[in-house]
């Protein structure tokens, strides 16, 4: 049976490994097994902020209606639970791209939630 070497398969990989850890600093993008650990490090943090960039996201979306919402004299809560009770169902981008860039809109939806707030009896 031959002998197989594997230099060609072990230079690819090295290659792409390096090749991810392009820009690192150091000896990180030059040396395979710190370039290695970089990378698994790189893509790890990556793989995680990808999923919290989406809280990111609505927190900056309730953030903007609610300074929407108190120039308009209500508060978020309220507002949400207005909306809620009726019956407009818009997801909090839509809604934050409203207050932004259509105030008009935005403060119809604000008085559709004033008078569907539930009274407390």
């Amino acid at each position: 049976m031959a002998r197989i070497k594997s230099s060609v398969t072990r230079h690819a990989r090295h290659k792409k490994v390096l090749a991810i850890a392009k820009g690192h600093y150091s000896v990180r993008h030059k040396h395979y097994r710190r370039a290695k650990e970089s990378a698994l490090h790189a893509l790890t943090y990556s793989y995680n902020h990808r999923r919290e960039r989406k809280g990111d996201f609505r927190r900056l979306w309730i953030i903007r209606i609610t300074a929407a919402t108190r120039m308009l004299g209500l508060n978020y809560s309220k507002f949400i639970t207005g909306l809620k009770h009726a019956n407009i169902d818009i997801n909090r981008k839509l809604l934050a791209d409203l207050a932004v860039r259509d105030p008009d809109t935005f403060a119809v939806l604000v008085e559709k939630a004033r008078e569907a707030q539930p009274t407390l009896s």
